[in-house]
């Protein structure tokens, strides 16, 4: 495997430092999901597991190596002669196969780990890289803990490592420790020292302990390193890996401060996301870069009111570009005016100056009261607001009284013509002592014919919207009144009142020298 000075080499190592991440085991047939679909976007290495971990783990890289059909497959192996052997049987069928191996090269993990001398690892260096590429042509050789390690013996292991026929070199940012610019000056040093560092491709493996993977891999590319190491939604050991997703996206949106380029299909990315999130049951953190479920939403006024105008005012890269199917203006407390405009076209509104600042008003008042607000919850809103806008009764406070202990009860108060009426009643149950208020401030005959609640969208601050059907006595017909509150019982009051309304409509149009009832 060669590559330009621009190409970068995508090195997915979901399947292995992924699912060591506590908890993400993926089973034997979701590994394989997982692999297709990597192979299908484009990924030039997979890195399918660790065969001599378990007999499963084994079974898993074999199978496949033998279905991956662009792909390198690559088997991780400490330096150890049975794991290299495991690993070459492992990879066997593939159509490039590959063996990963590495030992610890720090002083403190020298020190601590493999209590052994620069020079005992120097030798292990050489005797298992060689007896790797005895069974495979394509070996890749890591320094674990490579940024926490002396840039002389570094060198030295480099050297030793190409020498047995390493064909790519990994340099690790194993514990997070590192900063861009140090990160690119060690890759720097490393390949303008080491004889021949120019036979093997340089290659960048970042962990986030300090949230600096992707940052300290793009620093490692512009040292000259390109093989990027990797996973889907960044999972790994402790605080993850540098997240493909963003490290692809980075490439594909800033070339103009990143020559590089790379094979992957980025529209495939969201995908992948979704997938691996399912698998390994770790759910994505809605502001995760590029593929989290906010990476393409605004609430905000001022960002709506841009994105209304120019997407390009708040987003540096399309929605498509990454497999989400559009941008999403969520409307929240946050929203302003245009935007909230916009979402009335989009669901079939067109409302007067006046109605849409009435409507406006009443969208703040209930973002203020949920976290979220659905195109049903501002249908709802907006169909109460053109059914009322000419009401002679409306609903002004409510406070009700209920529970187990006693009767429940209700105090009311409307807006009748401009003036505004309490009273305080007692029911069977919360709704009849509002209904009740509600006959006592406006004698009517009507009676109840239908009375119906459920939710407008889900969760528990979801709006209620309440059916109400009244039976006139005088006109021996039945009107429906309609309303949405997150409170159900405000929503009962409103609904009923607007029934109420409906019949004192018909009966002005009926007799119009009628007055209220």
């Amino acid at each position: 495997m060669t590559a330009s000075k621009t190409q970068v080499f995508i090195f997915d190592t979901t399947l292995r430092d992924g699912e060591q991440c506590p908890g993400a085991t993926m089973t034997f047939e979701e590994k394989l999901e997982v692999a297709h679909l990597l192979d299908a976007m484009g990924v030039d290495i997979i890195e399918a597991g660790f065969p001599i971990a378990s007999q499963g783990d084994f079974e898993a890289v074999a199978e496949i190596a033998r279905q991956v059909k662009s792909a390198t497959v690559a088997g991780l192996a400490r330096a150890i002669n049975a794991d290299i052997d495991r690993a070459g049987e492992a990879v066997r069928g593939a159509k490039r196969g590959r063996i990963h191996t590495f030992v610890s090269t720090s002083p403190i993990h020298l020190a601590h780990q493999m209590r052994k001398s620069e020079d005992e690892v120097l030798a292990i260096i050489s005797a298992t890289v060689a007896r790797a590429r005895g069974h495979v042509e394509d070996v890749e050789w890591s320094a674990m803990d490579a940024t926490r390690t002396p840039i002389d013996y570094l060198c030295r292991c480099v050297e030793a490592a190409i020498k047995a026929g390493a064909t790519t070199i990994n340099l690790p940012d194993t514990v997070g420790y590192s900063t861009p610019n140090e990160y690119r000056d060690m890759f720097m040093a490393v390949r303008n020292r080491v004889p021949d560092a120019d036979k093997a491709i340089f290659s960048v493996h970042c962990h986030n302990d300090l949230g600096l993977a992707v940052a300290n891999t793009l620093g490692g590319l512009e040292g000259g390193a390109r093989q990027i190491e990797c996973t889907i939604n960044g999972i790994g050991e402790r605080a993850g890996n540098a997240a493909l997703e963003e490290v692809v996206m980075a490439i594909k949106t800033r070339g103009d401060v990143l020559p590089y380029e790379c094979g992957i299909e980025s529209t495939m990315l969201n995908r992948a996301s979704r997938l691996v999130s399912a698998a390994t049951s770790f759910p994505v953190q809605y502001n995760k870069a590029i593929v989290g479920r906010n990476a393409f939403a605004h609430e905000s006024g001022i960002h709506q009111d841009g994105m209304l105008k120019n997407n390009t005012t708040y987003e540096i890269m399309t929605p498509a570009s990454v497999g989400v199917q559009k941008t999403s203006l969520v409307m929240g407390k946050h929203s302003g005016r245009a935007a909230f405009k916009n979402k009335l076209g989009e669901l079939g509104y067109e409302l007067g100056d006046n109605q849409l600042e009435d409507a406006f008003v009443r969208f703040k008042a209930l973002a203020d009261r949920k976290k979220h607000v659905y195109d049903e919850d501002i249908e709802a809103l907006v169909d109460e607001n053109i059914s009322t806008a000419q009401d002679r009764v409306k609903v002004m406070a409510m406070t009700v009284i209920a529970g187990t202990m006693g009767h429940q009860s209700a105090t009311l108060t409307l807006d009748v013509d401009g003036t505004h009426k309490t009273v305080q009643t007692t029911g069977n149950g919360p709704v009849d002592a509002i209904f009740n208020a509600i006959h006592a401030l406006i004698p009517h005959e009507a009676k109840l014919a239908l009375y119906q609640v459920h939710a407008v969208t889900e969760g528990t601050d979801a709006q209620a919207e309440v059916s109400v059907r009244l039976e006139d006595t005088q006109s021996g017909r039945s009107v429906t009144g309609r309303a949405a509150d997150p409170d159900t019982l405000v929503a009962s009051a409103k609904a009923y009142i607007a029934g109420l309304n409906k019949i004192e409509m018909r009966s002005r149009q009926t007799h119009p020298q009628h007055g209220a009832a």
